[in-house]
């Protein structure tokens, strides 16, 4: 399903802990590690595409997660000509993509990469929000940077000197915004793909 200019309707996620560190999966059978996103369905709305896609690339249900936020409009990226399937050039362009930030409100063990029978993962970790670009494909940097940053000031804050005070993990408080200052905050340098880095052509993904 594409829009009039030639982009598929698509939905990215990333997906915090408690220590606002992000989902990391490693595309099976590649050397190249992304957010986990998918096309939306026709009839789907963005959310009802985001809960599908993380269940279907994760292993989550709605109950495991909170929104914390969306981007207000969509980020498009453009697929090079080499990249895409030679019977879809000349219509299909590329993806436009709506993020959400979502926090985990449960133990990271419901986490599935083999929820169903085409896995897009093949090995995951937990790091830093600001994640390294240089691993992710090179036409899909710009919006990976674009939701980061404007997703980032509704990072939950921290406070994990009162949590371990009171003798225990606390979720964070509804609406609290990070300090722009805070390191988490600061986007990292320009990176370029290092030589002999591979990565899935596949547009669809």
């Amino acid at each position: 399903m594409l829009d009039r200019e030639g982009f598929r309707p698509n939905v990215g996620i990333i997906l915090l802990n408690q220590k606002n560190q992000v989902f990391w999966g490693k595309r099976i059978r590649t050397h190249s590690w992304q957010f986990p996103q998918g096309g939306i369905d026709r009839g789907e709305s963005p959310e009802q595409a985001m809960f599908r896609e993380l269940h279907e690339e994760v292993g989550l249900h709605p109950e495991h997660v909170r929104i914390v936020a969306r981007t207000r409009d969509w980020l498009r990226y453009e697929v090079p000509d080499r990249f895409i399937r030679r019977d879809a050039r000349g219509f299909y362009k590329g993806q436009k993509q709506i993020w959400y930030l979502l926090q985990l409100v449960t133990h990271d063990h419901h986490l599935n990469l083999r929820a169903t029978d085409h896995p897009e993962f093949d090995a995951w970790r937990w790091n830093d929000y600001w994640v390294p670009l240089d691993v992710v494909v090179e036409f899909k940097r710009g919006v990976y940077e674009m939701a980061l940053t404007e997703l980032a000031r509704f990072l939950p804050r921290n406070d994990r000197q009162n949590r371990y005070l009171r003798g225990g993990p606390r979720g964070p408080r509804e609406g609290s915004e990070m300090d722009p200052s805070h390191p988490e905050m600061q986007p990292p340098p320009h990176m370029e793909l290092p030589p002999g880095a591979s990565f899935d052509p596949n547009p669809q993904g």
